[in-house]
């Protein structure tokens, strides 16, 4: 795909949906990825800040080749500007470690090495190093392992019509329903996030969708969020609830309590919600089927064991249930 275009004053980035335009010599809002000679380069190409061998739970991913293990990296830079990230030391700085240099097929041997079955692009926003993402992605695919975005989903039009082309699952951030939050906190527009969702549920791509919950900020848009889920991505979508710990620049809002997560997952559940997942606290995390309530995976922390699963159904009542499985 073509990751920029010319414009008046320079080149316009086609990554996501800011569409930085470019001059000579400058970056967008990302810091990374810069108009050098009329060409988009991206500093940070080869030179992931962060790689390590994780369960792909952890993602979070619940309906994709559970109990298996995926490479996963991250470079520096961001589109967004959130203040509880908790990578923010590396999503908000464009400083990049050129002495740590690993190339495309570097990563796919390593993943095959560690007897990973996927490749996972997190830490940080991949839309803003898609170019060293998807270089990875092609030859992870011609060497039969899977793809994964991590996304806050400002993709552009651009990056999503190609997704599909190597991706095959995605975790989408729907971080509130709230317009002005996402314009004038996280530095986004909601609609965007929306229409990638949207997007990305009409695909090919296997989609799960993340929101951490914080009291004060977002735990009343809850229901508007479970609605948005049913009606226009779908019921069977997974939606994991995460509990919030002061971070970066809110360290003094409270941790969020127990009794507004499993507040937020019956809130969920009404609204016709069949998978919906509380993370970052102890509790049960195993898949139960919708119709039958039969136990399909025995989940702690990020230990997973098909238990009721054949070929993609229910054992028990034969119910089809969403996801990759590999049973």
């Amino acid at each position: 795909m073509n990751y920029f275009r010319s414009s008046a004053k320079g080149i316009i980035c086609l990554l996501c949906k800011h569409y930085c335009e470019l001059k000579e010599g400058k970056s967008g809002i990302c810091g990374i990825n810069f108009n050098r000679g009329g060409e988009l380069v991206n500093i940070t190409y080869a030179h992931p800040s962060t790689i390590n061998l994780d369960p792909i739970e952890k993602k979070p991913l619940y309906h994709f080749l559970p109990s298996t293990s995926s490479l996963s990296l991250g470079t520096v830079g961001c589109n967004l500007r959130c203040p509880f990230c908790q990578n923010y030391t590396i999503s908000q700085t464009s400083s990049v470690d050129e002495s740590i240099t690993v190339s495309p097929q570097e990563v796919v041997d390593l993943a095959l090495k560690h007897g990973a079955k996927s490749i996972s692009y997190t830490y940080n926003e991949p839309a803003i190093w898609y170019q060293y993402a998807r270089d990875i992605g092609m030859l992870a695919k011609e060497a039969g392992l899977a793809n994964i975005f991590v996304s806050s989903g400002y993709e552009s039009s651009e990056v999503l019509a190609d997704m599909p082309s190597w991706v095959n699952a995605a975790n989408i951030d729907l971080k509130s329903f709230s317009h002005d939050y996402y314009k004038k906190t996280l530095k986004a527009g909601l609609d965007g996030v929306l229409e990638t969702l949207k997007t990305v549920a009409k695909s090919s791509i296997h989609l799960e969708v993340t929101t951490l919950i914080i009291e004060g900020v977002n735990d009343g848009e809850i229901e508007q969020m479970a609605r948005f889920i049913a009606t226009e991505l779908g019921c069977d979508v997974p939606w994991h609830l995460s509990a919030f710990y002061p971070n970066y620049k809110m360290l003094g809002t409270t941790p969020t309590t127990p009794s507004t997560l499993f507040e937020a997952k019956q809130i969920a559940k009404n609204a016709g919600l069949e998978y919906v997942y509380i993370g970052n606290i102890a509790n049960d995390s195993s898949s139960y089927c919708p119709k039958c309530s039969a136990k399909l995976v025995d989940r702690s922390a990020y230990n997973a064991k098909i238990v009721g699963l054949k070929n993609g159904r229910c054992k028990a009542c034969n119910y089809a249930i969403k996801g990759v499985w590999g049973d």
